[in-house]
């Protein structure tokens, strides 16, 4: 299926890896252009160049988005760049383990820049262009604003608050035809996971009682899977769709219970 996103410039952010990286492969794969911003400009140009290797064209811009003034460069940049922005996919984020009893007021303002505050200025910033293209938004958000994890209030409240901008933002931006969506992330398989199962005492066996409670097929979500329903809600093939929370997590989230394996 042609997704008509030919030559579209799409702002990505977190794309340097894990599902970001795999939006940004997607896109290309699609013929579109996606801006990779990430904090690091060695590893976006790792990424622009595997793009290029496809045979498509990406755009590489360093910003580190915990600072509200290099998410209005970033925007600025790739409007200099291309002189419009037809979709914008906020993804950068960590889940950094500010607790309520463990975090401090410091910390937990530290991790909504980093999780949150973002999201919405990348938003703004990129939104009278979004005006002109109608091009969407999508928000990439976790199954922690849903069912709670522990020792992660910041993150959580962050991704609470990434699902109702969502749902505000399909609201405020009905009259101008820009459709906000938000892909729901539970057990994905990305480095920064792979990371922090090799922390653990039995990562093995953790990883094996985490993929049992996963009801489809008792595997992890991968990001090719997230990436390629994120190309299908920022084409025009998902013209009605907005307001959506929308899981990507083999029914880990809402499927009964029973299932998982004892």
């Amino acid at each position: 299926m042609d997704l008509n996103l030919r030559d579209k410039v799409i702002v990505v952010t977190g794309a340097a890896k894990g599902i970001g990286r795999g939006i940004v492969h997607a896109l290309a794969k699609e013929g579109a252009i996606p801006v990779i911003v990430g904090r690091t400009q060695a590893d976006n140009l790792i990424i622009q160049q595997e793009v290029e290797a496809l045979g498509a064209t990406a755009f590489a811009v360093e910003a580190e988005l915990s600072d509200p003034k290099a998410c209005e460069e970033a925007v600025k940049a790739v409007i200099q760049k291309y002189n419009r922005i037809d979709g914008l996919v906020n993804n950068a984020g960590v889940n950094d383990g500010v607790g309520l009893a463990s975090g401090s007021y410091e910390g937990f303002v530290a991790s909504l820049h980093k999780n949150l505050i973002h999201y919405y200025l990348m938003a703004h910033y990129a939104l009278d262009e979004l005006k002109k293209s109608k091009g969407p938004i999508l928000n990439i958000s976790s199954k922690t604003a849903e069912t709670g994890q522990g020792n992660t209030s910041a993150y959580a409240a962050s991704n609470g608050g990434r699902n109702a901008l969502t749902r505000e933002w399909a609201v405020e931006l009905l009259p101008f035809d820009i459709r906000v969506n938000a892909i729901v992330v539970a057990e994905a398989s990305t480095p920064q996971y792979d990371n922090w199962i090799k922390t653990l005492d039995n990562p093995e066996e953790t990883l094996k009682k985490i993929t049992d409670r996963i009801p489809f097929q008792n595997r992890m979500t991968t990001s090719e899977e997230i990436a390629n329903t994120a190309v299908f809600l920022l084409s025009d093939r998902s013209s009605h769709t907005t307001g959506q929370l929308i899981h990507i997590d083999g029914g880990y989230v809402h499927l009964d219970r029973s299932l998982i394996k004892e």
